[in-house]
């Protein structure tokens, strides 16, 4: 992506749920690499992104986890990266605190506008 940055997908989702999804929205191209609850431990344990990182050489600290739910962010505080939480997805973002996530967005033009500010 711009300025060098990898967009890879950590999701609880099946592979073939997950390849649909991308083939349904046409991101197959722009999403790097993914990992899917199926082919390694799920949420919250850290392997998902730990793999990830392997797979691309990026340290822990490059890392950025974006998710819509505590496992998402706990994910992250296990495999010690940062986050930022969506209130708009799965889970209610009163838990969200506590995982000391960077920043919680409340809608997409939000994250956009903090994603261009800050990462």
């Amino acid at each position: 992506g711009g300025r060098g940055r990898l967009l890879a997908v950590a999701t609880g989702e099946g592979r073939r749920g997950l390849d649909d999804a991308l083939r349904s929205v046409d991101l197959r191209g722009v999403v790097g690499g993914s990992r899917t609850a199926d082919q390694t431990a799920g949420k919250p344990h850290p392997l998902m992104l730990q793999e990830l990182m392997a797979e691309f050489g990026v340290p822990p600290e490059r890392l950025l986890m974006i998710g819509d739910t505590t496992h998402d962010l706990q994910m992250a505080l296990n495999a010690g990266c940062a986050s930022v939480g969506v209130s708009y997805g799965a889970h209610e973002p009163d838990a969200f605190h506590e995982l000391k996530p960077l920043f919680v967005a409340h809608s997409v033009a939000q994250l956009h506008g903090w994603l261009l500010e800050e990462a």
